[in-house]
C-alpha cells in the first residue's frame, strides 16, 4: 500500500478528502486537519505535522502548495509574503520535505485563480500577482525532480459551478475539478489506480469556518 500525504492551504482542505476517498485501497492519505497557511508556516510546522500524524520516513509521495496566503494584500499594502521571500522558503521547505521523507517523490502545486471582483478593498488577490508567485515558485523548484502540478491552469476552466467564494472551489463539481487534478498527478507518479467518487454521496471533511480562513 503506497502512503501519500497532503499539505497546503484551503484549496487542499477541499479536495483532501477527495482524493482519501478516491485511492482507499491504493494508497493511504493522510494530511493535518487544518489550514497550513503561508510557506513560512509550512516550514516551521512540517515536522510537528509528521509528529502529530505519526507518519513515518517511508511516505511515498508528498504532494503539497502554499502561495494564495503568502499573496494576499491587506489594506492596500503589499503582499504578505515578499516574492523574493517566498521563492526561498519553497526552496527550504521542497529541501525540508526531501529530509523528513526521503523515500518521498515531492509534487508542488501552483497556487489557484480567483475571482478579483468578488473581494472588498480591505482584502484582495490579482490573479497577476498570483502568477507572479508561481513562476517564483517554478524557478525555485527548477534545479530539483519535484513535479510541478499546475492547478493554476486548471483553475482557469472553473466556472461559477466549479467556485464556492472568490477563492475556493468547495461545490461538488469544484471538489471534482480540484480532487480529479491532484489524483491524476498522483497515480502517475505512484503508478496506481484511483476509484470512482460518486460526488452524489461524497461527504467531505467537516471543518469549521475559522480552521478553513481564507
Amino acid at each position: 500500500m503506497k502512503k501519500v500525504i497532503l499539505i497546503g492551504d484551503s484549496i487542499r482542505m477541499g479536495y483532501c478528502k477527495y482524493v482519501k476517498d478516491a485511492l482507499v485501497g491504493a494508497a493511504d492519505v493522510y494530511y493535518p486537519n487544518e489550514n497550513c497557511r503561508f510557506a513560512e508556516h509550512v516550514l516551521r510546522f512540517l515536522h510537528e505535522w509528521k509528529k502529530k500524524g505519526e507518519w513515518g520516513e517511508d511516505i511515498d509521495l508528498v504532494h503539497w502548495n502554499a502561495g494564495l496566503w503568502d499573496c494576499l494584500e491587506l489594506f492596500d499594502d503589499e503582499p504578505l509574503t515578499s516574492l523574493s521571500y517566498y521563492g526561498e522558503a519553497v526552496a527550504r521547505i521542497d529541501k525540508r520535505i526531501r529530509k523528513l521523507f526521503p523515500r518521498a517523490k515531492v509534487v508542488f502545486a501552483t497556487s489557484t485563480s480567483v475571482v478579483e471582483s468578488l473581494y472588498n478593498e480591505n482584502f484582495r488577490r490579482h490573479n497577476g500577482i498570483i502568477e507572479e508567485y508561481n513562476r517564483v515558485a517554478k524557478e525555485a523548484l527548477k534545479n530539483t525532480d519535484t513535479v510541478i502540478n499546475d492547478l493554476y491552469k486548471v483553475s482557469l476552466s472553473a466556472t461559477d459551478k466549479h467556485r464556492s467564494d472568490a477563492t475556493h472551489f468547495n461545490t461538488d463539481a469544484g471538489c471534482e475539478l480540484m480532487g480529479g487534478a491532484v489524483l491524476s498527478v498522483i497515480c502517475r507518479e505512484l503508478g496506481i489506480a484511483a476509484s470512482e467518487i460518486k460526488i452524489e454521496n461524497f461527504e467531505p471533511e467537516k471543518y469549521s469556518a475559522d480552521s478553513i480562513g481564507y
